[in-house]
């Protein structure tokens, strides 16, 4: 990354911090530059940001963050942020080209890169995740040697609601949880609600899901 794109990204995370706060909260020892999938509830378009903000920045350089590409591709900006500044992973959501979305998340972690990434496929204005698709499962069979780190996102539904232009002046902590792996034999349908239950558990107040 050209220097001056790593000065417009930290200023950019900055800005942030500034607004949303993306305090970290570790439950377990703070990240290290190791390979992960880190996986978290997704509820408003500053979700990577806040993630990233949090994070140390030896661990930041490391991750590819995962993004639906209608939407990080469609102004010139926003493909600014997500290509020189934050070497997104951008994902057809739809396969009308025939090609499998996971496919450009695998050969980044096939070249040693962590991501972050948004299980429930969607943003959601509730403050627990809804149920988890299918990708992480696929990811974490076929990358058995990348931790699993669940991450859970307090307030930013709040903060930056569906629709909202401008933030609500509230406090987002990102609370990082203890790395999980995959067991052997375990079919998806446990492993997708184990995952789940990880994120959950980072919850503060653990509203009724």
């Amino acid at each position: 990354m050209k220097i001056c794109h790593i000065w417009q990204r930290d200023f950019l995370l900055s800005v942030v911090r500034l607004v949303a706060g993306a305090y970290p909260v570790w439950h377990d020892d703070a990240p290290s530059p190791q390979q992960k999938i880190y996986f978290s509830n997704h509820t408003s378009h500053i979700d990577t940001l806040a993630i990233l903000a949090a994070l140390p920045r030896n661990v930041r350089a490391t991750i590819r963050p995962v993004a639906a590409r209608d939407y990080w591709d469609s102004n010139r900006f926003r493909r600014h942020v997500a290509q020189k500044l934050l070497n997104v992973v951008l994902i057809d959501r739809h396969r009308e080209t025939g090609n499998d979305p996971l496919d450009p998340v695998r050969e980044a972690l096939a070249q040693g890169h962590s991501i972050i990434l948004f299980p429930e496929g969607t943003r959601s204005t509730d403050a627990l995740p809804q149920s988890f698709r299918s990708g992480l499962f696929h990811l974490a069979t076929e990358f058995p040697d990348a931790a699993l780190s669940p991450v859970y996102l307090e307030n930013l539904q709040r903060i930056m609601p569906k629709g909202a232009v401008w933030p609500i002046p509230l406090i987002c902590k990102v609370h990082f949880g203890e790395d999980e792996r995959r067991s052997q034999n375990e079919d998806k349908t446990s492993f997708l609600a184990r995952m789940r239950n990880a994120v959950v558990r980072l919850a503060p107040q653990r509203p009724a899901s």
